[in-house]
C-alpha cells in the first residue's frame, strides 16, 4: 500500500522545538519553547540534529525541495524577486500527481506561489476554502473582539486549518486513493505582533537573558521580538497538532510518512535569514513514517532539505528523474542506528546568490551577494564571491555611524528603504538606531558590514561563529581542505557561479532591475501576501 505524503514547512523556522532540548551543541533556548507536536512527531520517528536548508531564502529552498537539486540548478527558481519557473524542470508534486497521488497545498509553497504555473500546480491544487489567517495568527488573535478569549480567537485559526484540511481530504476521487498534501503557514514569517510570545503564549522576553547567541545584544527590545517569534513556532506547532487530529480520525496517520520541517532561520536578525552562518540555514526536522521508520531515534546525519524529493518518491515507488541530483533520505530513515548512520553525510554545502533587490541600485541595478559555504561537525567555511559588495544590502549611507537613520516608523514600515536584504522588525530597528553605541558597533558590523571572501569558524571553541580564523596560520591546512572540498562540489555540480566566466547570476533576468511584467501590482500584491519574502 502506496503511503501518503504529509509535509508541514514553515516559513522562517529555524531549529526551535522542545525536542531539542539537552541534545548535543542546541541552545537552551529550546527549554523556552514548548512544540508538543512536533516532539510527538519525533518521539514517535527520527529527530534529525543536522538538518539543513539548500539556501536561507524561501524561494531558492523550495525551488530545490520541489526538485530534488541544488538551487542554482533550478533556473530562475535560483532568486527571490523576478523568480519565473522553467516548466521543463519536473517537481517532485506533479510526478507523484501522474502516478496516481492526489495533491494539493494551503498557504505558502513557492513565493509567489499563486501563478498558473506554479511548481506545485497554482490555484488547481490550493485548497483554503476556509480562509489563510493563519498566516496572521499573532495579529488575528490580538485584535480579536474583546466578547472572544485568547483561547477562542486562537481556536478559530486551528479550525481553518482543520477544515482546510478536510477539504483536501474531500476533494479525492477515491477514498483510497494516496495524497501528499504540503501544509505551509507563513505566521513564522514577518510580520507578526509585538508582545505577543509573553501575551499570547506565556514565554517571557527576559527570560531568554544570558541565552541569547554572542551576536545578537542582550537587551529587553531583542529578546521580546525573539519571544514573539517563538510564540509563532508554538502556533505552528498547534496547527500541526490539528493535522495530526485530522489524519487520525480519517484512519490515515499510520499509513502516512509526515515530515516536518521549515525553510531557514529566523527572519529579521542578523547572521539569520538570508545568511550562511547556522542561524540562518540550520532548520528543525522529524519524520514519523509507521512500520518504515523506528521510534525515538536522533540522527547526526547533515541533512540537505533538497533531498526530500528523492526520499517522497522513492516511498511512494516512483522513479525520480535521473538529473536530481538530491539523494534520498530512505536508507538513512530505514536504518535503526543513532547518530552518524551514512559516513558520507559529514557535511552540508548551503548558499544564496539574490533575495530582494540589494546592492548597485545607483547605477540601475541590482546585483547579488554570492557566497557558498560548506558546513562540518566542527567547522564551517564560507565563501563570499563579492565581498566588496554589502551582505546586507546598500546601507543607504548608514555605513556611516554618524548619519541619522530614517524614522522609526519607516524602517518598520518600508520594504526596501535602507539594508533591503534585511526583513524589517524591532531587532533591526534597535539596531541600526544603536549601532554607533561601542558595544554594539562590533555586532552591528557582524551582522551588516561587509565580509572578508573566507571565513572560516571552528564550531568546537566558537559555537556563535564570532571568531573569523580564515587567516590563522595555525587553520591553514583546514582552510584549504574545506575550501578544496567545496570547489570540488560546486565544479562537479555545475554552478555556474564557478563553471561561468563571467557568471549568468551577474545578468539579467538574475541580476539587474526587474523584468517589465513585474510590474508595481504584482509587486504589491506579492508584498501583502508575503511581506518582506
Amino acid at each position: 500500500m502506496r503511503p501518503n505524503i504529509v509535509f508541514a514547512f514553515a516559513d522562517d523556522w529555524g531549529r526551535y522545538a522542545s525536542a531539542y532540548r539537552g541534545q548535543p551543541g542546541e541552545s537552551s533556548i529550546h527549554e523556552l519553547i514548548e512544540t508538543p507536536n512536533f516532539d510527538r512527531i519525533a518521539n514517535e520517528g527520527t529527530l534529525f540534529l543536522n538538518a539543513n536548508v539548500p539556501a536561507p531564502s524561501c524561494t531558492p529552498c523550495r525551488s530545490s525541495i520541489l526538485t530534488g537539486r541544488y538551487f542554482w540548478q533550478t533556473g530562475q527558481g535560483a532568486i527571490l524577486q523576478g523568480a519565473r519557473w522553467d516548466e521543463t524542470i519536473p517537481t517532485y508534486p506533479l510526478i507523484l500527481e501522474k502516478a496516481g497521488y492526489h495533491i494539493g497545498y494551503t498557504y505558502k509553497v513557492w513565493a509567489p506561489g499563486v501563478s498558473i504555473n506554479a511548481p506545485y500546480g497554482g490555484k488547481r491544487t490550493q485548497y483554503e476554502s476556509a480562509g489563510n489567517r493563519f498566516n496572521q495568527f499573532s495579529e488575528e488573535v490580538t485584535e480579536r473582539p474583546k466578547s472572544q478569549s485568547i483561547e477562542d480567537a486562537k481556536q478559530e485559526l486551528l479550525d481553518e486549518t482543520g477544515a482546510n484540511f478536510d477539504s483536501f481530504l474531500n476533494a479525492r476521487t477515491d477514498s483510497d486513493e494516496p495524497f501528499c498534501y504540503w501544509w505551509g503557514p507563513t505566521n513564522t514569517h514577518r510580520t507578526w505582533q509585538q508582545g505577543s510570545g509573553k501575551n499570547l503564549w506565556n514565554i517571557d522576553p527576559d527570560d531568554l537573558e544570558g541565552r541569547m547567541p554572542d551576536f545578537l545584544p542582550d537587551v529587553h527590545e531583542i529578546r521580546e521580538d525573539f519571544a514573539d517569534y517563538l510564540g509563532e513556532c508554538q502556533a505552528f506547532d498547534s496547527g500541526l497538532g490539528v493535522i495530526i487530529e485530522r489524519l487520525e480520525a480519517a484512519g490515515e496517520l499510520d499509513n502516512t510518512m509526515i515530515v516536518v520541517s521549515g525553510d531557514h532561520g529566523i527572519p529579521g536578525f542578523p547572521r539569520a535569514k538570508c545568511n550562511l552562518y547556522n542561524f540562518g540555514t540550520e532548520v528543525a526536522m522529524a519524520v514519523r513514517w509507521p512500520k518504515e521508520v523506528a521510534e525515538g531515534r536522533t540522527v547526526q546525519d547533515f541533512v540537505n532539505l533538497m533531498d526530500l524529493a528523492p526520499t517522497f518518491l522513492e516511498a511512494a515507488g516512483v522513479d525520480f528523474p535521473a538529473d536530481m541530483t538530491a539523494n534520498s533520505l530512505i536508507p538513512l530513515l530505514k536504518s535503526e542506528a543513532n547518530g552518524q548512520v551514512e559516513p558520507e553525510r559529514s557535511f552540508v554545502v548551503t548558499g544564496k546568490e539574490r533575495h530582494n533587490i540589494i546592492d548597485g541600485a545607483k547605477e540601475g541595478e541590482a546585483l547579488p551577494y554570492p557566497m557558498r559555504s560548506l558546513r562540518t561537525q566542527d567547522f564551517l567555511y564560507i565563501h563570499n564571491f563579492e565581498p566588496d559588495r554589502w551582505p546586507a544590502g546598500d546601507p543607504g549611507g548608514l555605513d556611516d555611524p554618524t548619519a541619522e537613520p530614517p524614522p522609526a516608523q519607516e524602517l518598520l514600515d518600508s520594504y526596501t528603504v535602507v539594508y533591503p536584504d534585511f526583513d524589517r522588525g524591532p531587532t533591526r530597528s534597535w539596531m541600526i538606531f544603536n549601532r554607533a553605541k561601542p558595544e554594539v558597533a562590533p555586532l552591528f558590523e557582524l551582522g551588516f558590514g561587509k565580509r572578508p571572501q573566507e571565513e572560516l569558524y571552528d564550531l568546537r571553541s566558537d559555537p556563535d561563529y564570532m571568531n573569523n580564523l580564515a587567516t590563522d596560520p595555525a587553520y591553514e591546512k583546514t582552510r584549504e581542505q574545506l575550501h578544496g572540498q567545496l570547489m570540488r562540489i560546486l565544479i562537479e555540480q555545475k554552478d555556474p557561479r564557478v563553471v561561468e566566466n563571467p557568471p549568468r547570476f551577474e545578468f539579467p533576468p538574475y541580476a539587474g532591475p526587474n523584468p517589465p511584467e513585474w510590474d508595481a501590482e504584482r509587486l504589491r500584491q506579492e508584498k501583502l501576501m508575503h511581506p518582506n519574502n
